[in-house]
């Protein structure tokens, strides 16, 4: 598990910022085609969007290894929602970010996800 401090995390963002585009738009267009799929009657259209489906996951598996490499933790394919592993008080706490923020703006405890996010201008990074 790879540790962040607020700079490190921030740092990251440009490519994490692409990497989570792609996932947000990749996810909406897996939604968007099972929808066509449970529409269709058409045998013949319902393998061609089958195929489709499973490229998009396939894709969108790609992506999120992609983001473990970076060492972040896609929480939501949908909102873009990552967390980082970063330190509070001597503890581990995520750094939490969405895809259209410019920085990581909010932390939260491991346990209390995304509604109990605090503002990082409390975050104390001591080990």
């Amino acid at each position: 598990m790879k540790r962040f401090s607020l700079r490190q995390a921030n740092g990251t963002l440009p490519l994490v910022g692409r990497i989570v585009g792609d996932v947000v738009s990749k996810h909406e267009q897996a939604i968007k085609l099972q929808a066509e799929l449970e529409s269709t009657k058409n045998l013949q259209q319902q393998a061609t969007l089958q195929e489709k489906i499973e490229d998009c996951v396939d894709r969108l598996q790609e992506l999120s290894d992609e983001l473990s490499e970076v060492g972040c933790e896609l929480k939501d394919y949908q909102l873009g929602l990552i967390d980082f592993v970063g330190r509070h008080d001597g503890r581990d706490v995520h750094l939490c970010w969405k895809l259209g923020e410019d920085r990581i703006n909010y932390w939260h405890e491991i346990d209390a996800g995304f509604a109990g996010r605090q503002p990082v201008s409390v975050l104390r990074e001591v080990d």
